[in-house]
C-alpha cells in the first residue's frame, strides 16, 4: 500500500542538521535537558513519559522523525515516538509518496526521496518537459541515466495509451452455439 501526502512542509535538505538547534531537547543553561531520557530501557515508563512529553512540545517534532527514518535511526525516542512505534513507519517509508516533496525536488530544492517519490519526479520533470541534464542535477544521477529514465518513461506512457479498453460487458452465453448477426438484436 503506497501512502500519498499533499502538504505545505518545509522538508530537510539533505545534510541539513541545523533543525536541530530549534529542538527542545537541546541541553542549554537555562533549560538542562539529560539526554539520557531519551535512550530509556522498556520499562522506565517515566522516563519515556518525559521524553515523549517534550517532543509534544517540540518545533521541529516533524523533521527529527524523518530524519530518524531517513537515516534508519533505531534506537531512543526520536520525533515523539519510541524504537518500537518507529518501527511500522520504518517499513513503510519505502513506499512513501510526497508530492510536496517532489515539488520540493522539481523546483530544486535537495531533499531525502523514496523510490516512488524519485519514479514521481522523473515523471513529472517528464511532462514539463525538463532536459535530462536538469533531471539528472535533481536526482543527482548521470545524464545517460536521466536520458535511459525518460526513455522508459516515453515507453510506459505510449503502452498505457495503447492497452486495449477493457470490455464493459460479458459476451452473452451461447450453451455452444454459434451467435449470429440477428442474435444481437438492433441498435434503437
Amino acid at each position: 500500500m503506497t501512502t500519498t501526502t499533499i502538504s505545505p512542509a518545509r522538508h530537510r535538505l539533505l545534510g541539513d542538521h541545523a533543525w536541530q538547534e530549534q529542538a527542545v531537547c537541546q541541553s542549554t543553561e537555562y533549560n538542562p535537558v539529560d539526554p539520557e531520557i531519551f535512550f530509556p530501557e522498556p520499562d522506565e515508563t517515566d522516563k519515556i513519559t518525559a521524553a515523549k512529553s517534550l517532543c509534544g512540545q517540540c518545533p521541529v517534532r516533524r523533521t527529527c522523525l524523518d530524519a530518524a527514518l531517513e537515516g534508519g535511526d533505531t534506537d531512543g525516542i526520536r520525533g515523539g515516538l519510541t524504537e518500537e512505534e518507529r518501527g511500522p513507519l520504518h517499513a513503510k517509508l519505502a513506499h512513501r509518496l510526497d508530492y510536496s516533496r517532489v515539488n520540493a525536488t522539481i523546483a530544486g530544492r535537495d531533499v531525502h526521496l523514496t523510490k516512488a517519490e524519485r519514479r514521481a519526479v522523473v515523471h513529472a520533470a517528464y511532462r514539463q518537459g525538463l532536459p535530462e541534464q536538469r533531471l539528472a542535477w535533481l536526482l543527482k544521477i548521470t545524464e545517460e541515466h536521466a536520458q535511459k529514465l525518460y526513455r522508459e518513461t516515453r515507453r510506459a506512457l505510449v503502452h498505457r495509451d495503447l492497452e486495449p479498453a477493457t470490455r464493459t460487458a460479458p459476451p452473452p452465453e451461447t450453451d455452444g452455439e454459434h451467435l449470429g448477426r440477428d442474435d444481437f438484436g438492433t441498435a434503437a
